[in-house]
């Protein structure tokens, strides 16, 4: 049965790694029969979307960017919000993915249709309400892992009379000179935007931070890139290449000190060294709040952005043994009883990385959906095959999946793994030749999918490496599944075996259908 399409491949999402497989799809295949759905007025995704107070990157800028698409001209080594978007929209325009653009457009459901081998994906208009549905013959979801802020959790909430907002949607309406404001979570976010809001010259009245647990805060220099630097990068040969492998390199050490017994050496000269930067730098009234007791490498360590610094200011204070029981009209009681008036609550609580894929229902073979299938195999917790393929979810794909994010690295590094993914298929003439105007090709099959006992021993080999791994030490982690304790984020090795895996897809893991007759083929 032959199905008109919209479109040969929906991608979901418009931030770094939608619009990386976009212009791959250009790059590698000379494809632009393709839509993307973004739920926002441009690309860029995270980095458009988090607009807090001093806002920028834990990863060197020369090692977060494509590496199709080396930038000279980064003004400092660790970039702030602003700079990294407009990166995403150059390459966006240069590439001519704009046009290809659905914005303020969610996916709301999509279904495979076996008879035809499609997907029927609902995409509905947030600023029109308009419902429209779109055929295509591949989907990948591009949403990532931290697009849905957590819900606030503390009783009271709704009595609330002043400005209660997450970090990640940050309300600009909000003057907080001279205010009060209270800050619950000291994660990556609050360490940027506590040192903007506590300084001179539109400081904060008083900023109160509560926080549940001490992170690991590392020293970060943060230099400006001289012009002679930036012409030395972009003329010199190679010049770019080098500088981004060293920056890699230096990271990727850093994985030694996950494994529980192999790394303790590692651990222990990395928790001296946090250690001895807190000790130095933040007043030594806060020093119990600011040392972790758990393992290091539990949590990604944070950068520090003048954090500890600003906390010997005397507008900014530091809770962490007096924990927030309920919010109240004009501001939080605490459990011993005090009450901390505050103008605005901003939450630094993190995303509901759980939540794979929330809240798109994604309904495969047999009519079954994505969270079906978890619970029924997984016990809800989401597991994929080298985090992007799922059984009987054929021609799916997720960036950015389970297993995929490192402790370490730079989640972009992950991101382009999928390209030899999809590099590796498309040379054994299946997934994009997919009876697509992509290849001369007549061989090629409908679907392709993983197998369920290939995407099983991927699982279990996953699971098996994380059990020896600092997640798996009893720390808590944003990396585990609140319900199995199954850690659905982590990528337990080294990112560069990783990236081999990628290479050498197993074409035996996979299976190849014809949408008219259901049979597998054979595909060389």
């Amino acid at each position: 049965m032959t199905m008109s399409l919209d479109t040969d491949v929906l991608i979901i999402g418009a931030g770094m790694s939608g619009l990386g497989i976009a212009v791959q799809l250009v790059r590698k295949f000379g494809h632009r029969n393709f839509e993307l759905i973004e739920k926002s007025n441009d690309v860029g995704g995270t980095w458009l979307a988090n607009k807090y107070p001093g806002c920028g990157c834990d990863v060197a800028s020369h090692f977060y960017s494509y590496s199709f698409a080396l930038n000279p001209n980064w003004s400092q080594k660790y970039s702030m919000r602003e700079e990294i978007q407009t990166y995403f929209r150059s390459i966006a325009e240069q590439y001519q993915i704009v046009p290809h653009i659905r914005f303020h457009s969610t996916v709301e459901t999509a279904l495979w249709d076996k008879t035809t081998a499609t997907w029927l994906v609902t995409v509905k208009n947030q600023k029109t309400k308009e419902i429209r549905q779109r055929r295509c013959k591949i989907l990948v979801s591009a949403v990532g892992a931290l697009s849905v802020p957590k819900e606030c959790e503390v009783a009271g909430a709704e009595s609330f009379k002043g400005s209660l907002f997450h970090s990640a949607k940050w309300d600009h309406a909000f003057d907080w000179e001279d205010k009060e404001v209270v800050v619950l979570g000291n994660g990556c976010s609050a360490t940027q935007f506590v040192p903007i809001m506590s300084a001179d010259p539109s400081a904060v009245r008083k900023i109160t931070q509560f926080s549940r647990q001490a992170q690991y805060l590392g020293e970060r220099e943060n230099p400006y890139y001289s012009s002679s630097f930036k012409f030395v990068m972009r003329y010199l040969p190679f010049a770019m290449r080098l500088y981004r492998f060293k920056i890699y390199a230096d990271m990727e050490k850093d994985f030694a000190g996950f494994d529980i017994e192999g790394g303790k050496t590692t651990r222990d000269d990395l928790v001296k060294e946090n250690k001895e930067y807190v000790m130095k730098t933040a007043p030594e009234r806060y020093w119990d709040a600011l040392i972790p007791k758990t393992t290091i490498g539990c949590k990604r360590k944070v950068l520090d952005t003048n954090y500890l610094a600003c906390l010997h200011r005397d507008n900014v204070e530091l809770v962490h043994d007096d924990p927030v029981e309920e919010i109240v009209e004009h501001g939080v009681r605490t459990r011993s009883g005090r009450q901390v008036k505050a103008d605005a609550i901003v939450l630094a609580t993190g995303f509901a990385t759980h939540q794979v894929l929330f809240p798109m229902k994604i309904i495969g073979e047999r009519g079954i959906s994505l969270n079906e299938h978890w619970q029924s195999t997984s016990s809800g917790a989401a597991q994929a095959y080298l985090g992007t393929c799922v059984p009987s979810f054929p021609n799916l794909f997720i960036l950015m999946g389970p297993n995929t994010v490192t402790g370490h690295l730079s989640i972009n590094f992950a991101l382009r793994l999928t390209a030899p993914i999809l590099d590796s298929l498309h040379s054994r003439r299946s997934l994009l030749t997919l009876r697509l105007p992509l290849s001369s090709s007549s061989s090629s099959a409908d679907s392709v999918t993983v197998k369920p006992t290939a995407a099983a021993a991927d699982s279990a080999w996953l699971q098996h490496k994380l059990d020896r791994l600092v997640w798996a030490s009893g720390c808590s982690s944003w990396a585990l599944h609140p319900e199995t304790g199954t850690n659905i984020m982590m990528y337990p090795d080294w990112q560069f075996w990783f990236w081999w895996r990628s290479v050498f897809v197993k074409r035996a893991d996979f299976v190849f259908r014809d949408a008219g007759t259901g049979r597998e083929r054979s595909v060389a």
